[in-house]
Order: C-alpha cells, then structure tokens, then sequence
C-alpha cells in the first residue's frame, strides 16, 4: 500500500492502490451499492407514491414534496458538496454523506407526518450531494491506471443503471408484500457496511487549498432556498388563487433569493458557478433546454405512475414493472445515438432526439380512463425512451463544448444541476396544473377519475410541447460540436489524482 500523497495533503492513513490489492474493488464495490441505493430512492419512490399519500395524509399538491425535496436539495448543493469533498476531505465528506443517508432515511421511513417525510427526503437529496463527488474522488485514488479506472468506471455505471432499471421492479415488491417505509429502511444496512468498511479501506485525501481560498457556501445555500421558495409558491397555486399570500409570498421570496445568489455568483472569488461559463452559447443553450427535458419527464413520471395506480388500479408491483421498457428503450437510444453521432453530428441527433421524445410523450397523453397498458402507456413510453436515450450522449458532448478536462468537472456539474432543478420546478408546475385543472372539471360535474385524467394528460402534453421547445434551440443556436465522444465522470477522475 502507498500513502496518498498527489496533489493532495493527507493524514497517515493508508489507501490500496496497487494492482494486487483487491480490496480497491471492495471498496469500488461498496460505493457502487452505496450509490445504487441513493439512486434507489430517487426515483424508485415514486412506484409508492399512491401509498405515502394514503398513509400519511398527503394533499395532492404536498405529495409533489416526496420528489422536489429531495432533488432541491440535492440540485442545489451539489456543486458545494464536492467542494467540501476536495477541502475537507473526501473520506470524511463521504462519512459525513452516509450518515445524513441513514438518518434521513431512518426518519423517512418511520414518517408518520407529511412534514417527517419531507424532512427526511430533504436529508436524502443532501447526503447525495455530499456523497456522490466524495465517492468519485476516492475511486479517482484508486484506480490511478487508465485502463483499470475504465473497468472502474464500467462497474460503477453498471450498477448505477442497474438501480434505474430495477428500482421500480423493488420498490413494487417492497409496497406490496411489506410496506412502502421499507424503500427507506432497506438503506440502512447498506450505510451500515459503509461506514464499517470504508474508513478501515480509504486514507482521507484533499486538495491543497490556496490561501485565502474561500468556498461559497453562501451561494449554495441561497440557491437552495431560492429554489424551495419558488416551487413551494407554485404547488399552492395549485389550490390558491395566484393572488393569494401563500402564493405570492414564497414565490417574491425565493425569486429575490435567486438574484442574490446571481450577485453572489459575479462578486465571490471562487463562485460555485461562475457566469461566465454561460457565455458560451452552446453550453447555455444545452443547460436550457435540460431544463425543459428533465422538468417533462419527472413530472411525467410521477403523474404516470399516479394514473396507473388510482385510475387504473395498478398494484405497485405492477405499475414498477410497467416502467420496465422505459429502461430498456433508453438503453437501446443511447446505443442508436452514440452510432449516429460520428456520421450525423451533435447537434442533429440532440435535435431530433429532443423532438421525437417530446412526440412520446404526446402520445402518452391521448390517456384516458379506459387506456390498456399495451394501446395507451406503452407506445409512447418506448417512442420516448428511445429518442431521449439517443439525444444523450449529444447532449453530454454539447454541455462540454470548449471546457477542458480540468474543467469538466465543473460543466458535467453544472448540467446534474440544471437536470435536479428541472425536475423540481416541473413537478411544482405541471403537477400543479393538473390538480388545479382537475378540480375546475370536478367542480363543473365532471367525474372524478375522468377529471384527474384529463389534468394529467394535459399536464404531460405540455411537458412534451417543453422537450420540443428545447430540441428547436438545440437545432437553431448549437455550434459545431466535435463528435469525439466525452465521458464526464471519467475526465473529473482524471484530473481529480
């Protein structure tokens, strides 16, 4: 074993770094299925939904919160997460992750309150964000070979998309032959190991800091706050008057708060975003219509997986597996699109993959009360599936244009930010149309579930009109991108020994 000394001050602790050591891949292992649980609770929670909101006595417009505070928090603090991990230590930011992951998942799962399950989904969104750069900055250590940090990287991937593509599958099992609290309790023997065994494996590392190097932990703080304040206005609106002060008040709050982080941003030495990375035209334009894509398809998940399970009366075991093919289709787009893009370029397969996405969603939304699976989910679940999954390896490419490797990491952050507030301000938005448009038809005589249909069905086709605005900007304002495909994760690794 060898001290961890490169570009970094570490304590005495030691680290395997060489090739016979196999416990590297223990501890690759056990960040891997770390990971795999934090993305776990992302998005497989959504499967439970139906069961949160019965259990704990969730408004419709309260429900939203079981997603927005996780990726609030986690959106908001990421970019200052792994920041502290390079400071600090990513050993002990790593810890420090895992322990906030238990406890919020512990008081999630115990949740007898809406307000309990809030807090502790809000805990979850900041353990990853604490935890997911510490992790990548201790397999960077690791694996210092380029080839064996591919194979690392490969592992790491794999069973990250394996929990996007079981998640669902789980979480169904879970709600239906336990109960929805175990989603949460299932992490704690997973952190548990964690804990145990890492510190025991990993020496702690940082990077030298300047003198006089401050972090913004200000903006970071800010931006979060901003955001809560801004989608916390927009669910009242679903059953308040936009003219109400429950309305109004969050909504002047969190938008005074997003300016003074911009403030913050443009006067702080060492901005968590500096502005000037938004002059460039492509990266701006990719982040914008991120923005769009990924407040679509949270939304669109989460009112999905609500029509299945109180309009069609889907069990949550059934209604994970209905999610099934969506995995599959992405897969399949990513492999299309990354064929594609040597002979066509950037900007026509981002285009066309924003384009044909938002028309799956369209069709998803002739939904109504009647619908099958197999004529009225599953068509436009796999025609959306396919063409997101090719636009984004384009996307990837074009979020990194003109960003060297040592900046990577900073553009990849930016994007996993843009891609967390997205989702958040979709679901506060279009999560409340649907419930204010449903209740104007209930109120008009309209039948309940017919109502409710109508509203997530307008919902979704105005999330798919949001992916085709964005495919428009990316054929109209994207530069000439270079075609060499471009790993973030791998770069940030990289550049983080």
């Amino acid at each position: 074993m060898t001290t961890v000394n490169s570009s970094a001050a570490a304590d005495d602790a030691e680290v395997p770094r060489t090739a016979a050591d196999p416990r590297r891949w223990l501890v690759l292992a056990l960040l891997s299925g770390l990971q795999f649980m934090i993305l776990l609770d992302m998005t497989a929670v959504n499967v439970a939904l139906p069961q949160i909101q019965n259990g704990l006595g969730f408004s419709p417009a309260g429900l939203a919160w079981v997603v927005n505070g996780y990726v609030l928090a986690a959106g908001g603090l990421l970019m200052l997460g792994g920041r502290l991990a390079d400071v600090f230590g990513r050993r002990r930011l790593l810890v420090t992750g895992v322990v906030v992951f238990a406890v919020s998942s512990a008081v999630s799962g115990a949740a007898v309150d809406p307000w309990m399950m809030i807090v502790g989904r809000v805990g979850q969104g900041t353990a990853e964000a604490l935890a997911a750069p510490a992790s990548l900055g201790l397999i960077a250590l690791l694996f210092t070979d380029a080839k064996e940090r591919t194979k690392a990287l490969g592992v790491w991937g794999g069973i990250i998309g394996l929990g996007s593509t079981v998640g669902s599958v789980i979480s169904g099992l879970l709600t239906d032959l336990a109960s929805w609290r175990w989603i949460f309790f299932i992490n704690l023997p997973v952190a548990l190991l964690v804990l145990v065994m890492v510190p025991r494996l990993v020496s702690e590392s940082r990077m030298v800091r300047e003198k006089g190097q401050a972090l913004d932990v200000v903006g970071g703080i800010t931006l979060t706050l901003g955001l809560t304040g801004v989608v916390y206005g927009l669910l009242h609106a679903a059953d308040h008057s936009w003219g109400s002060t429950t309305v109004v008040v969050p909504l002047v709050a969190g938008a005074a708060l997003l300016v003074a982080m911009l403030l913050i941003e443009r006067r702080a030495r060492n901005p968590l975003i500096p502005l000037g990375f938004f002059a460039n035209r492509t990266r701006s334009v990719v982040n914008a219509a991120t923005l769009f894509f990924m407040a679509a398809f949270i939304s669109y998940s989460f009112m999905l997986t609500l029509f299945e399970q109180q309009v069609l009366d889907y069990s949550p075991l059934v209604s994970g597996l209905a999610w099934l093919p969506l995995s599959v289709a992405i897969g399949a787009g990513i492999a299309v699109g990354t064929a594609l893009i040597p002979r066509v370029g950037i900007r026509p397969v981002a285009a066309v993959g924003y384009v044909g996405a938002g028309v799956g969603l369209f069709i998803t939304s002739t939904i109504d009360v009647n619908s099958s699976y197999l004529g009225g989910i599953l068509p436009g679940m796999v025609v959306f599936g396919l063409f997101a999954g090719a636009s984004m390896p384009a996307a990837t490419n074009a979020a990194l244009h003109g960003v060297t490797v040592q900046d990577s990491s900073l553009a990849s952050g930016v994007q996993s930010t843009m891609q967390q507030i997205g989702g958040a301000l979709g679901v506060a938005i279009l999560v409340a149309l649907a419930i204010r448009h449903a209740g104007d038809a209930i109120g008009g005589g309209t039948r309940p579930d017919i109502a409710t249909t109508e509203g997530y069905a307008l919902a979704i086709r105005i999330g798919g009109a949001l992916i085709v605005f964005g495919g428009i900007l990316l054929a109209a304002l994207l530069e000439k991108v270079d075609t060499t495909l471009r790993d973030p994760t791998a770069e940030r690794l990289a550049d983080a020994r």
